[in-house]
């Protein structure tokens, strides 16, 4: 599978997670989202947004439950990662997480990183969102 190890999962194509992030319109009120930052502040959301999708792939090879407190903790990072940019209801935080299950090429580029990891992600947001929003 592209943009995988056998050891190790890796992400490839991580800037192309983010554009789709930016570019792409998923989820309710996600129409808030305008990308008026500066390149190097984009470089910078490339870099933390891959980093989170790394250590999602990692827990999901290391068979880490979704509702495990080391991936919840994932979540809340990400949460957080989506602040700057909207404020996610639950509704709108779990919407958002079903694009990663839908057919997109969010979803497939996620699948590059790792077999599984878009529905792993939704589901970990899915167990976040209800406790803490």
């Amino acid at each position: 599978m592209q943009g995988r190890t056998n050891s190790t999962p890796f992400i490839q194509s991580k800037e192309r997670l983010f554009i789709y992030t930016s570019e792409m319109k998923f989820g309710i009120y996600s129409e808030q989202f305008q990308n008026n930052f500066s390149k190097e502040e984009n470089q910078n959301f490339t870099k933390v947004f891959g980093e989170l999708t790394q250590e999602f792939a990692v827990q999901l090879a290391a068979g880490a439950l979704a509702s495990d407190e080391n991936v919840q903790a994932l979540v809340k990072r990400h949460y957080d990662f989506v602040l700057q940019f909207w404020t996610p209801t639950k509704e709108a935080y779990k919407s958002l997480a079903m694009s990663y299950i839908l057919p997109s090429p969010y979803r497939d580029s996620y699948e590059e990183v790792a077999s599984g990891l878009g529905k792993y992600h939704y589901d970990a947001i899915c167990i976040w969102a209800e406790k803490n929003l």
